[in-house]
């Protein structure tokens, strides 16, 4: 391989490299999921997310003669590191052919411009917020990966140890058997913790009356119950339009649990989708001129479900309420023929994730987050 150079992207044409890079990197790799062009677009547009309002970000290249061998987006999150009192960048979209070089070139172009900002650590992967996609799988290769996750293969994170990076975090994601049996204990106690609290489930609405009514509430309880985790940052109310408006219409109100209370306040709530990971692949990441015909019949099967957010109250994270919406979208997945979910990733210290050792499931996949001083 050439010497290889890592270039700030400037111009449209490299944001279009940026773009389709992982298409020339997985052709022939089976267990990539593309992400939708459209978004990906929309999250690197000012004008459309919101995010990018407290963010700085910079986009490199990294090339081979003239060949690109490799991407990485660096992030400055200013509320993150006000906040949680870092002086961290994060990194995010890493991608690069399996070249230990290539991989220590794109890091340090992100270490460098950080440090010209005054940052001391560079983290990640992570995105611009929780709503993106984080953590650089170690464990479970061979499980098929959700949309909303990142992809990559074995050699990332080798080169990752190799170049002095350790583990910040992990996240973990179990696999359930969608289709089991709710547990006649969970079921039981379910009820009596319905009963004492007086609490209730969102029944009889549209999707469209459920984004007027509870849209705000979900991500305002969202806001509650991540408060504590990993490098979180609350949305801001035009972060939740934002998303409403992005996810919302997407959604099958069958797959949504919200738990509420005697003053219709969202105490705990789960979403989940149809797997869109095959669709993906065969739209190649684009809704046009076929894509969103895969889309659309993903959307109606329902064999393999993704786990996609939930959250507790804080005041109310002690009390059972998680095993509740857990058991109603079980029910949910046994009425409509699902056979196989996967959570989303979780804190692996995060006890609520612990819900799922009552059911017949197994940890999957385990994800990582690596941090590193910046000299």
């Amino acid at each position: 391989m050439n010497q290889i150079t890592t270039r700030e992207i400037t111009t449209k044409k490299d944001f279009r490299k940026f773009l389709e890079f992982p298409y020339k990197l997985f052709k022939n790799d089976s267990m990539w999921v593309p992400s939708l062009i459209m978004d990906e677009k929309t999250t690197f547009n000012p004008k459309k997310n919101p995010a990018l309002d407290y963010c700085d970000c910079k986009i490199f290249l990294a090339y081979s003669g003239k060949e690109v061998v490799g991407r990485i987006v660096g992030i400055i999150n200013r509320k993150s590191n006000e906040i949680w009192n870092e002086k961290r960048v994060r990194f995010g979209w890493l991608d690069f052919v399996n070249d230990e070089k290539v991989c220590e070139s794109l890091l340090d172009s992100v270490a460098r411009w950080g440090k010209e900002h005054g940052m001391t650590e560079i983290v990640g992967p992570m995105g611009f917020t929780d709503m993106d996609k984080e953590g650089m799988i170690v464990e479970g290769f061979d499980v098929d990966c959700p949309m909303a996750c990142y992809y990559n293969p074995p050699y990332y994170p080798e080169h990752m140890e190799n170049l002095s990076y350790k583990k910040a975090v992990d996240w973990i994601q179990y696999q359930i058997q969608a289709n089991q049996p709710i547990p006649e204990k969970v079921r039981r106690i379910n009820e009596m913790i319905k009963d004492k609290y007086q609490l209730s489930i969102v029944e009889g609405m549209s999707m469209k009356k459920i984004a007027e009514k509870y849209g705000l509430k979900l991500f305002d309880t969202l806001n509650e119950a991540f408060s504590g985790l990993f490098g979180y940052v609350p949305l801001n109310d035009k972060q939740k339009q934002f998303y409403i408006k992005q996810y919302f219409p997407f959604l099958d109100k069958r797959l949504i649990c919200l738990v509420v209370d005697t003053e219709d306040n969202i105490v705990a709530f789960g979403i989940s989708m149809p797997s869109l990971s095959k669709a993906l692949r065969k739209s190649k990441g684009r809704l046009f001129p076929f894509g969103w015909f895969h889309i659309l019949k993903a959307l109606k099967n329902f064999e393999n479900i993704d786990l996609y957010l939930n959250g507790v109250k804080p005041e109310w994270q002690k009390k059972g309420i998680h095993s509740i919406y857990y058991a109603e979208m079980n029910k949910k997945y046994i009425e409509l023929g699902a056979k196989m979910a996967i959570a989303n990733p979780q804190l692996e210290d995060n006890l609520a994730a612990r819900v799922w050792e009552k059911y017949d499931s197994r940890i999957a996949v385990r994800r990582r987050a690596y941090i590193k001083s910046i000299e």
